[in-house]
């Protein structure tokens, strides 16, 4: 069954055609969540939200990219939660690269102690610098860098303009790079190293 069909069903009330939708887009809703909250007990519970408000909202949905709806409706619950409460420290970093594949690049099943400890610290070092961004940063540098969207994608998932969208990342760019070399730069395996020149 297409996602169109489940989509039209489950605007009808199908709960069985929504929970299909739910299954397609849980992990990818939850790696937007994490990587925006920097916590996986919150991005849990956004995600739940998020797909709690998308059942809610689906008769408002007229077409055209879901997948780019239900991240709106993801990043305004991430916005809600960061009104809300102030962004906390993450927890075990093994279970943050074990789990979340945007850290899958770190892992390597040949690593020796030397080579895991070094590929941790890389992983503490993207993590705080990206924690560090503002929170407008942050979410387009999420969307934009970590799940592949495009620009004008960015743009209609946020509601901001095409211009803010590259701005934004832009800044968010520059703010990483000065941050990962002011954490270390010789923590970055020698592919991602950067300079003070450029990335």
């Amino acid at each position: 069954m297409n996602e169109e069909t489940l989509i039209r069903q489950a605007q009808g009330g199908d709960i069985v055609a929504f929970n299909r939708l739910v299954v397609q887009y849980q992990e990818l809703v939850f790696n937007v969540a994490y990587r925006i909250m920097n916590d996986p007990a919150v991005a849990e519970d956004v995600a739940q939200e998020t797909f709690i408000t998308a059942y809610q909202s689906l008769k408002t949905f007229r077409g055209g990219s879901f997948k780019s709806w239900l991240m709106r409706v993801a990043t305004n619950r991430c916005y809600d939660e960061l009104r809300r409460r102030k962004r906390r420290p993450q927890t075990s970093l093994d279970e943050i690269m074990d789990e979340n594949e945007s850290f899958a690049f770190l892992r390597s099943p040949n690593d020796g102690p030397e080579d895991h400890r070094q590929r941790v610290e890389l992983a503490l070092a993207i993590e705080h610098c990206l924690k560090e961004l503002p929170d407008d940063q942050r979410i387009v540098t999420v969307l934009g860098d970590v799940e592949g969207y495009d620009y004008q994608e960015i743009a209609t998932i946020t509601h901001v303009s095409l211009g803010t969208v590259k701005s934004r990342l832009s800044r968010a760019r520059a703010k990483l790079r000065d941050c990962l070399l002011a954490v270390g730069g010789e923590l970055l395996p020698p592919a991602y190293r950067l300079t003070t020149k450029g990335t």
